[in-house]
Order: structure tokens, then C-alpha cells, then sequence
């Protein structure tokens, strides 16, 4: 049952990102709070705008909005599937592994750091 919840929201989300363009001006789509309120961007910023890119097959505009996200969707969604109970010998090390919080933690507070400074190669991960 969960596995079926997780694909219906997946599924949900891709439709809604199918018709809604995030690039559009007046999209109903909200901006990121955090780089509303300071200026900075979080390690979040850009996910619309690259699982957008991502649903209409754009690797590279989705690599340019957030390449953390892109590069992390193998292991969030065997997250997802080790969750929903899928949960094969091979990738047991692999899940133990990626269900640590200390991984994740310095992983996106490193991203958000990095992706906030202002000269070259840094500057390629903000959002655009």
C-alpha cells in the first residue's frame, strides 16, 4: 500500500509539473521562501524548475537548476522503494548507507554553502 501511495504522489506531481510551467510569468507555482526572505539559495532551490526540466526530458536545464537533485533521484528513490518495503539483498550496504542523517545533513548544508559563492566554479551550481 505505501508503494501504491508514493507512485500516485509521484504520478501527481508529474502531471502537475506536465501542465504548469514554472518558467512562466504569474505561474501558481511559488518561488523558494528562503531566497525570498535573504537572498541566499537553499539546497532546494531550483527543484520545480528541475523536475520540471526533468518531466519534458531537459538534462541539462535540469542540471543547471539543481544538480544536486538530479544527481541524488537514483538514491532518493531507492530510499523511496526501501521504504515502501522493496528491499533487495544488493542494495541492503547501499540503504544503510544512504539512510544515515549525518550523510544528508553536511551533504546539503555543504551544497548550500557552495552554491552561495560568488566566483567561478561555484557559481554554476545556483539556480540558472
Amino acid at each position: 500500500m505505501p508503494g501504491l501511495v508514493l507512485a500516485a504522489g509521484a504520478a501527481t506531481v508529474a502531471a502537475v509539473l506536465w501542465r504548469l510551467n514554472p518558467f512562466a510569468p504569474g505561474s501558481p507555482l511559488p518561488p523558494c521562501p528562503i531566497h525570498a526572505l535573504t537572498g541566499l539559495y537553499c539546497p532546494g532551490c531550483g527543484s520545480t524548475r528541475c523536475l520540471y526540466a526533468l518531466v519534458h526530458a531537459d538534462l541539462p536545464l535540469a542540471l543547471a537548476m539543481n544538480p544536486l537533485l538530479v544527481v541524488s533521484l537514483p538514491a532518493l528513490g531507492l530510499m523511496t522503494l526501501n521504504a515502501a518495503g522493496w528491499r533487495p539483498r544488493w542494495a541492503t550496504p547501499l540503504s544503510r548507507y544512504l539512510a544515515n542523517p549525518r550523510y544528508w545533513l553536511w551533504t546539503l548544508l555543504g551544497f548550500a554553502v557552495l552554491r552561495n559563492l560568488p566566483w567561478w566554479p561555484f557559481t554554476w551550481l545556483a539556480p540558472g
